[in-house]
């Protein structure tokens, strides 16, 4: 999935509820004051079988006479290049504004797909009225109403259209494919560079300096994957540079077409909520996992200091925290190819073919210890386990009553699958089907 669809508009236009209407939960923070949506929130969504991410801005706060120019311009050139189709919102209760006006005509010289999205039209008379937004010049228009969910459908209907059909169920690549992703500064490029034995990319001390995605083909040692180096991602209230706007949507995209996410964290910095946000992103999209910590060489070290850090960050990382944690100094060169090992598991663990007598055999006896309990009187059973066809390891536990059985269980059941299977760094799934 890398079909990206970003909102923009100036503020009080809707972006924030029109994002939650896409992705189906209330995860952008709703307000009447201008400027609410301060960091970028992701979501992905799913129409018609299709799938695609969804980025909600910020709307552009003008605070001087030059701030269009400097500031607004920019990023929204930057989001006609990075993101795959733009929904462009505007309010249905104002009329055109000056500054609808000019993002229309930035966004009519862009070859960039556009989709014009008239909200708030909640009534007969605000569906008539929006017809003078046609005067933007873009030919592409929709009337909603994003609070009640009037005409998102058809816009639903729209969006998937634009999403090639070979974007879904592509094959993997027989080598993996390994995005390295984090926020700025904590050595992606460095890694990479230190990975392939060569300056393949650019390093400074600057944050931000890889703007882009960058492949790279490793093949030593018998070992062999392509590397994605990646734009750092930070909290908004950190970009000082318009250029980095979208850096964001060019990691994403390199973690949708990866299969395996290098977290790069920094030793010499607390993990962040960020870091915890591209962890769990990672999650979310199935990817298998690995955690390095970096600019281990700068710790002040005794004999304890790797377990009591691997506990803490374990505890934050919770409850997935099944994962390589590695230890490395870039700068040293220590550890690295480690690292190289743990893809080669990794990649092993996502592809692992359980065969099925074995799976009944040790997770019933799990089952007859520790039964699943009992609602409303009935009595819940697991008779059979299988595992299913899909990207990573999926287990469907049969059962008489599927629908009683909790999460609690539906975690127990999964701690033992890694207790018994190599799964480490694996996102897995366990579900429940009628027997």
């Amino acid at each position: 999935m890398s079909f990206t669809v970003a909102i923009v508009g100036r503020p009080n236009v809707g972006k924030s509820t029109l994002f939650n209407r896409l992705i189906g939960e209330k995860k952008a923070i709703i307000d009447d004051i201008s400027g609410v949506t301060r960091d970028r929130i992701y979501g992905e969504s799913e129409w018609g079988g299709k799938k695609f991410n969804v980025v909600d801005t910020g709307g552009f706060v003008p605070r001087s006479k030059d701030v269009f120019e400097s500031h607004i311009r920019d990023q929204v050139i930057i989001a006609m290049e990075e993101a795959s189709l733009l929904l462009f919102i505007v309010d249905a209760t104002c009329g055109i504004t000056d500054l609808d006006a000019e993002f229309a005509d930035l966004l009519r010289r862009s070859s960039k797909k556009v989709f014009l999205v008239v909200n708030k039209c909640d009534n007969f008379e605000r569906l008539i009225n929006a017809n003078e937004f046609y005067s933007l010049g873009l030919e592409n228009m929709f009337s909603i109403s994003a609070m009640s969910g009037s005409g998102s459908g058809e816009l639903m209907d729209a969006i998937a259209e634009q999403i090639p059909a070979d974007m879904e169920d592509t094959e993997p690549l027989n080598i993996p494919k390994v995005c390295i992703i984090g926020q700025p500064n904590v050595g992606k490029s460095s890694l990479v560079n230190a990975l392939l034995g060569e300056e393949r990319n650019i390093v400074t001390n600057i944050a931000g300096t890889t703007r882009d995605s960058i492949h790279s083909h490793y093949s030593k040692f018998g070992k062999e994957f392509i590397l994605i180096d990646t734009a750092g991602i930070r909290r908004k209230n950190k970009v000082h540079e318009d250029l980095e706007f979208y850096s964001v949507i060019r990691a994403i995209k390199a973690l949708d077409e990866s299969d395996i996410a290098i977290i790069l964290m920094d030793a010499t910095q607390d993990i962040s909520q960020q870091d915890l946000t591209i962890y769990r992103m990672a999650i979310r999209k199935k990817r298998g996992i690995i955690v390095g910590v970096n600019k281990w060489d700068l710790i002040e070290k005794d004999d304890k200091t790797i377990l009591r850090f691997e506990e803490n960050l374990k505890s934050k990382l919770a409850p997935f925290n099944d994962v390589p944690i590695l230890f490395i100094s870039v700068l040293e060169k220590q550890r690295i190819f480690k690292l190289v090992e743990a893809i080669e598991m990794v990649s092993n663990n996502m592809n692992v073919k359980i065969p099925t007598s074995k799976l009944n055999e040790i997770m019933l006896k799990e089952i007859s210890r520790y039964h699943p309990p009992a609602v409303s009187g009935k009595l819940v059973s697991i008779k059979y386990v299988s595992q299913l066809p899909s990207r990573t390891p999926t287990f469907a536990f049969f059962s008489n009553h599927p629908k009683n059985i909790g999460e609690s269980y539906r975690s127990f059941l999964e701690n033992q699958l890694r207790k018994h299977f190599s799964l480490k760094g694996v996102p897995i799934s366990v579900v429940f089907r009628e027997k």
